[in-house]
Order: structure tokens, then sequence, then C-alpha cells
């Protein structure tokens, strides 16, 4: 087995002569002055036995290698848990501790793409990263020409434990998680990170109620008071915010306090509150429940690239407070409010959003959900998912019909190097 360490790297080396610049390389504004933007990859030191994983694989990031063991060797797969664009996630066992830990294993495509973009991204931030809200990377394992990222395990994700059929958070245990997300986010936002794709997929939960970001590879480094250059193309459908979805370009860490707004709003509505198919359906959601953006409550909106494109065929009227006062305590529906305002300007950050009212002196105060002992076995995405599969394929298409889970959409896609980080 190869691993990878985790510890703080050594002082980068020189930079090479031979460097070349591609040409996403041109135009590019400079990196901004953090640590975790030098953090070079030749820095990640590997220990284990010397000798023959294919050197190609991994070309493209100039890995040195060694000749693992197999993993089962030391880890005992119990199931697996997880699956993406970037591979599957087991649960597993270390058979020298009993730990339970996550092995992400990374799905290599073929040979001359190298090494996964996002995979390395993610692996960068997550050695930097060192926060009792983010989930911990403890080693790099290399076996049988596969590559596996090991992490804690944590024994839900929010999207699994909203699906369970006889679970509900309490007010007090859904701003406890709320708040824990947002505490993730402030550190986030202070290391100068974005997320771009808060979801509750990966938002992981274990049975003390604690919760923890997770997937890092869509994130950016940015640099605070600067406008950025980005994709568009991040957040999946359901939590991308409004400029977004207008074609904004740049932006900040007020696209990551929209999906928080999402999932905090999902708490007590106990589904999706902007629930479309595409772009335009999902505008449109946006729009019935939150207005229709003007100059007057937006001022930039004009300037959006896809704004004269993209309007709609009638002006609504907020109707956000006349839909969820019944539901919300007024603190409650102040702060989601603020983080569910189509200008991102008018958006709190992630720190001013923790000493809203709602926090500070409304009743109940936050209680972590410790409760989630109680329920039996783990509840992520994907085996929510899979229980519903089984369940259909042992029902009557009568009772199919009846189904009343929506269908979270896919998520963002992860666009090709060359395109806007």
């Amino acid at each position: 087995m190869t691993t990878v360490s985790t510890h703080p790297p050594p002082p980068p080396p020189p930079p090479s002569n031979n460097t070349t610049t591609t040409a996403s390389d041109v135009n590019q504004p400079p990196p901004p002055p953090l640590a975790i933007q030098s953090l070079q990859i030749s820095e990640i030191s590997f220990t284990g036995q010397t000798g023959g994983v294919p050197e190609s694989a991994l070309d493209d990031v100039g890995y040195p290698f060694q000749t693992p063991e197999d993993p089962s060797a030391l880890f005992e797969k119990i199931g697996q848990v997880g699956e993406g664009t970037y591979g599957k996630v087991y649960k597993a066992r270390n058979g020298k501790t009993g730990k339970l830990m996550a092995l992400k294993r990374i799905r290599m495509k073929t040979e001359k793409d190298g090494f996964p973009i996002t995979a390395m991204r993610e692996i960068k931030l997550l050695q930097k990263l060192k926060h009792e809200r983010i989930v911990q990377l403890q080693e790099i394992m290399v076996a049988k020409g596969s590559v596996y990222m090991v992490l804690e395990y944590m024994d839900h994700d929010l999207s699994g434990i909203l699906g369970h059929p006889n679970f509900n958070f309490e007010p007090a245990h859904a701003k406890s998680l709320v708040k824990q997300m947002l505490e993730g986010l402030a550190y986030l936002h202070h290391m100068g990170i974005l997320h771009r794709d808060i979801k509750g997929s990966n938002l992981l939960i274990n049975n003390k109620g604690e919760l923890k970001i997770a997937d890092f590879g869509l994130a950016r480094v940015f640099e605070k008071n600067r406008a950025h250059d980005y994709t568009n193309r991040v957040i999946t459908l359901w939590y991308r915010p409004p400029e977004l979805l207008l074609g904004a370009t740049a932006y900040g860490p007020a696209v990551d306090i929209w999906s928080v707004g999402c999932i905090m709003l999902e708490f007590f509505t106990g589904k999706a509150a902007f629930s479309g198919v595409d772009e335009i359906t999902q505008l449109d959601s946006i729009y019935k429940i939150m207005g229709t953006p003007s100059v007057e409550n937006w001022p930039t909106v004009k300037e959006l690239p896809w704004y004269a494109m993209v309007r709609p065929n009638e002006n609504y009227v907020s109707k956000f407070k006349e839909s969820y006062a019944s539901l919300l305590s007024a603190g409650a529906l102040e702060l989601l409010e603020a983080l569910l305002s189509m200008d991102p300007l008018k958006r709190p950050s992630a720190a001013e959003a923790l000493n809203f009212d709602y926090f500070k002196t409304e009743l109940p105060e936050a209680v972590m959900p410790a409760n989630l002992l109680d329920i039996a076995g783990d509840w992520h995405e994907f085996e929510s998912k899979q229980r519903k599969r089984q369940k259909g394929s042992n029902s009557s298409n009568t009772n199919n019909n009846k189904s009343k889970q929506e269908t979270r959409p896919k998520a963002a896609p992860s666009l090709p190097s060359s395109s806007r980080p």
C-alpha cells in the first residue's frame, strides 16, 4: 500500500526552466497571495514500497510511484455509499485499528487525460483545510492502479436523512445544522475558497449530529475584494443562485450563501424550494416565489449576459413571506430572506449570518441532532436511492405512481480545464 502524508508539506522546489505555458494560462489573473494557492503537487510526499504502478496513469501531475499492496489487505470494504463523476465511495473498516473510514476511489479515464483535475484540486485543498466542519483527508492510497482518498467516515449525508420516511428534524436540530453549515463556509471563505457545490449529499453528518462539508472537486481559490472570471456551470441546479442562471461569470462567496438558504428552507418544507428541470424553469421557479428581479431591487441585473434573453413573460411579485410566514419563526424568516436575496450583494457573508437573531437570541437554542443514533443503518443519498429502487421493483405499478419523493437533479458538470475555472 502506498500512502500520501497529509502533514504540512515542505517548501516548494524552485521553478523549473522547462515550464511551458498552455493556452488556458494566457490572460489568467495572478494567483492570490495565499499559501494554499502555491501548494505544488510535487510537495505531496509518498511513502511505501518501490515498484511498478504504471506511471502513465498519473504522469500529468508528476507523482513519484511505489508498488502498493492490495487495499483489501488493510481495509475491508463494507459497502458502497456514494457514486458520481469522480468515481465511487465505499464504507470500509481499517483492519488494524477497526476504525470506519470512507474510501473515495478516483475514476481514472484514459491514460492521455492524466489524473483528473477535480480530484487533484480536492486533494490539494483538503490537505490544507483543517476545521471541525470540514471532512478530513487522512491519506492517499494507490493500489492496483487505482487511487483512493481515505477520508473520515460520516454515518449519513443530509439528502439521505431528509429522504428518511420516519425522521424529521426538530426546529432546534435544523438551527444547529444551519449554524454548522455557516461555520464551515465562514472558514472556507476566510481561507479564500469557494465551494461551488453546496447541496445535501455534500453535507455529511455523523450520529452525534456533527455536520461536515465534503466534496471539493468544484471548489476554487478566490482573492477577496477582487472580481474573478469563472464558469457559471457550477452548483447543482436546484441550489444554483439566480446570477449564475443569468450568465454571471464574476462572482464570489454569495453563490454558496444562496445554496445554504435553499437547504435551510428545505428543512422546514420537506422538499426543494426551487425545483426546475433546466435553467429556464429553474429561474421561473425562483421568480414565482422571490419575485421577478428589477433594477429597483437588483441594480446590476441588466448587466448580466443572459438577462434580456431569458426575461419572463410576466412579472411576479415576491410571495416569500406570504408562503412561509406560517412555517417559520420571525428570526428564521428574517435570516432566510437575507440568504435568498436575489441581488448577491445583499446577501450576508457566512460570518454575518451567524450573528442574526435566529442564532443569537431566538429560542429554541441550537441543539445537535444526537437522536440520529436512533436511525437504523446509515442514510446517504446513494443508499436512499438504492432503497427506493429496491422498493419500486417489489411494488406494483400502481404503488409506484404514489411515490412522493422528488428526483434530485444531477450535480453540476465539471468543465474541461481549458474553460473558465
